[in-house]
């Protein structure tokens, strides 16, 4: 399985970890097709992983990936951006169309 993490995502990850869990707590990333990359995520903070999650170590942290995560995560680069809309992390897939809200309804 292949991602990447940027520095900045790490950074955000890591500070979410330690303001809410416990040593070994993991950075769980649930994330489903929608939005404007073509992927959304639910992100939580949990001690253990939950059934069927894998556990995957990355920048040093563990992270939580269920099977859907881990098939829309392939070849994604996982950052952070901060706008004044919103905070959080941001999915980069070369596989999403380029283009955002240029559908004509």
């Amino acid at each position: 399985m292949t991602f990447e993490i940027t520095p900045k995502a790490a950074k955000f990850m890591r500070m979410m970890i330690m303001a809410d869990g416990g040593p070994g707590a993991g950075f769980r990333l649930s994330v489903s097709p929608g939005g404007c990359s073509g992927l959304s995520a639910e992100i939580s903070v949990l001690a253990e992983p939950l059934p069927g999650d894998a556990v995957v170590t990355h920048s040093g942290m563990r992270l939580f990936l269920p099977a859907e995560s881990r098939l829309l995560l392939q070849d994604v680069t996982i950052d952070f951006a901060e706008t004044p809309t919103s905070t959080g992390l941001v999915f980069h897939d070369p596989k999403a169309p380029a283009t955002c809200g240029s559908h004509a309804h």
